[in-house]
């Protein structure tokens, strides 16, 4: 039962959430600075320009997907293992590096069904395209997807 391969994204590192909430914070705290009653309207408005960089900095530490190929299986559990998807591998047809979405503002999804697509993504700007014989495509982000495509590339491999 050893793992081939491990990865934990955390929702913290998504550039384009960090980017909105260190906006919000800095927009927070210019307001308070000009604010006309700076005792009252000023002081809420820090407090909450500070309450949103601590959420930042305590969603540095949140596991928003786990990856693992184990035993011939891909399992990505989701925040704190509330909910865990398995996928069977051994019906594995190919697998390649490809680029997440031509956006540039991508936003964390889990089990994101489009098109013919199951998507899974944190943060980064490759993933990894998995096909399964009777199967949608799987679209998995990673931080490091030379890495994985090469494990799941030895997977199949091993299996024919």
């Amino acid at each position: 039962m050893e793992s081939t391969y491990e990865e934990k994204q955390y929702l913290g590192y998504n550039k384009s959430s960090l980017s909105l909430r260190i906006f919000m914070a800095i927009f927070c705290f210019v307001l308070a600075w000009f604010s006309d009653s700076p005792v009252v309207n000023g002081g809420l408005l820090f407090l909450l320009g500070i309450t949103i960089l601590v959420i930042s900095v305590l969603l540095l530490f949140v596991t928003h997907l786990k990856t693992q190929l184990k035993d011939g299986k891909l399992l990505l559990t989701r925040i704190l293992g509330t909910y865990r998807i398995e996928i069977d591998l051994s019906k594995l047809i190919s697998v390649e590096k490809v680029e997440y979405s031509r956006y540039k503002i991508n936003y964390p999804a889990y089990n994101l069904h489009t098109k013919n697509d199951i998507r899974f993504f944190t943060g980064g700007k490759y993933a990894v395209k998995i096909q399964i014989k009777d199967q949608p495509h799987y679209v998995i982000g990673s931080q490091n997807p030379d890495l994985f495509v090469e494990r799941l590339n030895q997977l199949i491999k091993s299996n024919a």
